[in-house]
């Protein structure tokens, strides 16, 4: 009988269950080439065992990575609450400089202002003063010299000509040989005191119904932007009372 593969499949396990020797041959021959059931078990679990060491040393290693990272970042929060800390209190020290800078400003500038209105007064006083002296030493170097007459004249303008309002209207004149001259003495005059100098002369030639020969401002401190308005009012204007000719 021929015996073919197809015939030892169909046959094969009948014959192993009925045939205890040739069950036990086939065991020692496939022995040698495959794993019985518990060999196969033990490389299961050794292969489980390698797969969970693994997975355990991932965990350490992630587990060591975050407390690396919880650390770190806990470093940072001090760093940062330290640099926050420290731009407060530099913060703090600026405000604290400003406020003193602010304060010592404002005492200077109320020092400042107390010498500006000390020093407005004297120089006020000085600048009266000045003006007298320098009206009554013209009016000796005038009188001596050149044998003219000169007389302060105070007059009343009951309806505010030359100020706007009711006031006293003072003014310098000089008489000699029939002409009128009509000075302002001043230590200093403006573009403004020009034109008030111009409007007392014009009050004095209407209330004496006498027109002035010369209008002569004399001041040693004349406002450049005044010399043009003495131009057109047609004032004369002296640094000097001996430059004054009097002719």
């Amino acid at each position: 009988m021929d015996i073919t593969v197809e015939t030892i499949k169909r046959e094969l396990p009948r014959l192993l269950r009925e045939d205890p020797e040739l069950r036990r041959y086939v065991l020692e021959i496939a022995r040698g080439h495959f794993a019985d059931r518990v060999q196969t078990d033990d490389r299961f679990d050794r292969v489980l065992d390698e797969l969970r060491r693994d997975r355990e040393e991932q965990a350490r290693k992630w587990d060591e990575q975050n407390r690396k990272w919880d650390e770190q970042s806990r470093e940072q929060r001090l760093n940062w609450d330290e640099q926050n800390r420290k731009w407060d209190e530099q913060n703090r020290k600026w405000e604290e400089s400003r406020r003193e800078f602010d304060r010592v400003h404002e005492e200077i500038m109320a020092q400042a202002k107390k010498h500006d209105r000390s020093i407005g007064a004297l120089g006020a006083r000085w600048g009266l003063q000045s003006e007298a002296a320098f009206r009554n030493a013209l009016a000796g170097i005038l009188e001596t010299s050149f044998g003219v007459s000169v007389r302060n004249v105070c007059e009343c303008d009951d309806a505010g000509e030359v100020f706007g309002r009711p006031d006293q209207v003072e003014i310098d004149i000089i008489v000699k040989n029939g002409m009128l001259l009509l000075m302002e003495l001043k230590s200093s005059i403006d573009k403004g005191g020009m034109y008030i100098f111009e409007r007392k002369a014009r009050f004095y030639e209407r209330h004496h119904n006498r027109k002035a020969d010369r209008l002569i401002v004399i001041s040693p401190m004349i406002d450049p932007r005044a010399a043009p308005v003495a131009q057109a009012l047609g004032i004369e204007t002296y640094g000097d009372s001996l430059d004054v000719p009097v002719e």
